[in-house]
């Protein structure tokens, strides 16, 4: 999509993978974008390859919701608008299973990967979406589908995100359509350990032959936030090359 559709976006955890992907997508079809992140350098570094005349930063934790209320307002101020939102910031301090998962660990899995999310998308609708429409896009995961080895606590918050998906897509409309995208491995610094040192065997599982890699996802949000999918809410689109034909198979 090469669209110049002048509209604005804020995605939140896109100093680099699948957030820096998705401000990539918007912003070649003409979109201006906020981008959100905790490291100022890497954020600067971000804007600059993607065009400082289209795209601002702000730096902050996605679950300080000082944070949320600055990035919403630096976006209406350098834009005067914000009509698209992907809730891409996300965490996973932990793998293994969560029998004996620290509680203190859960709380921050759930509030970066969950309530930082809601805390985004009522601002935006409170800021601009409430009156003027638009569209959500929350990056989920397929491990928030089925049980996944290993990152159990990522996957319930995953888990969590798409029913919070459902949730603001009922309470949204008609105005605000609100969508999730399940990716399964994508090419990133945060699912390194996922593939690292085995990538073709990793890929071999899947039909299509390879691994994500974030322009994958942000031609899914793209669409998502896009005139292509104006009768579409409460879906989670699933991005997975596949891997999800072999369940069961054995």
């Amino acid at each position: 999509m090469t669209e110049l559709s002048g509209k604005v976006a804020l995605v939140t955890g896109a100093s680099r993978g699948i957030g820096y992907g998705v401000a990539e997508a918007l912003v070649a079809r003409g979109d201006r974008v906020c981008i959100t992140g905790r490291n100022e350098d890497a954020l600067k570094e971000a804007v600059e390859q993607l065009g400082a005349d289209r795209v601002i930063h702000v730096a902050g934790k996605a679950h300080d919701e000082a944070h949320q209320a600055v990035a919403v307002e630096r976006t209406m101020e350098a834009f005067g608008r914000v009509d698209f939102l992907v809730n891409n910031a996300g965490t996973n301090p932990v793998f293994g299973p969560i029998a004996d998962l620290d509680l203190n660990v859960a709380r921050k899995v759930f509030e970066t990967n969950v309530v930082s999310a809601l805390g985004f998308a009522q601002k935006t609708w409170h800021a601009w979406q409430k009156d003027n429409g638009g569209a959500i896009v929350n990056i989920a995961s397929v491990a928030g589908l089925s049980p996944s080895p290993f990152i159990g606590a990522y996957g319930v918050s995953k888990a969590a995100m798409i029913n919070l998906t459902l949730q603001l897509a009922h309470e949204f409309a008609p105005k605000v359509r609100v969508n999730a995208i399940a990716p399964a491995v994508v090419k990133t610094k945060f699912a390194q350990a996922l593939y690292e040192g085995r990538e073709e065997e990793a890929a071999a599982a899947y039909p299509l032959g390879r691994l994500g890699v974030p322009s994958d996802i942000g031609g899914a949000a793209a669409f998502l936030t896009s005139g292509q999918s104006d009768w579409v809410t409460g879906q989670t689109l699933v991005v997975d090359g596949g891997i999800f034909l072999n369940a069961g198979t054995g």
